[in-house]
């Protein structure tokens, strides 16, 4: 299965200091080129846990992990242009892109999950990656909920505070 992530989720987990851990998760993840600029941009405003995310990108890393993708063929061009104003490029080029090839779309932007939705996109955010890392055994309920409330700190709006209630 293919996985395409705008910012959000990316954020989340560079903020706390476990990017890594969608690697483990995932292996290998894509991002759109408009998903980039928006990493870029958000160094140059200060945001410093981007710092140095060229080394798990590929092509910029051989070894990157995180893959630059972009838009390809008509079809998801039209399509990133249809979408509404309040979704960002990056998320609409996710969207393009996830649509027709089938990925899976990791978000945590409520407008971007909603039109995923009516478009039958699968979709996860960085609530669904906490709870695959644990059932994947590549963490603990604890360390997921520590990750978690980390994320909270720096800013991420969750609708729980403990795992646990999502693994029911």
């Amino acid at each position: 299965m293919s996985i395409i992530s705008n910012t959000t989720v990316i954020s989340n987990f560079a903020a706390i200091g476990q990017m890594t851990l969608l690697y483990r998760i995932y292996g290998k993840i894509h991002i759109s080129g408009e998903v980039y600029e928006e990493i870029r941009k958000g160094l140059e405003e200060g945001y410093l846990f981007y710092a140095d995310i060229e080394k798990h990108i590929f092509p910029f890393s051989d070894s990157g992990w995180i893959h630059l993708i972009n838009m390809a063929g008509e079809n998801e061009f039209r399509m990133f242009g249809r979408f509404p104003s309040k979704l960002g490029k990056g998320e609409s080029s996710c969207l393009s892109i996830a649509s027709p090839r089938n990925w899976l779309f990791l978000t945590d932007d409520l407008d971007a999950r909603k039109q995923a939705k009516l478009m039958n996109i699968r979709i996860s955010g960085s609530l669904g990656c906490l709870i695959l890392a644990i059932e994947k055994n590549i963490c603990t309920l604890e360390q997921g909920n520590i990750w978690l409330n980390q994320m909270i700190e720096e800013g991420y709006r969750s609708p729980v505070y403990d795992l646990e209630q999502l693994l029911r």
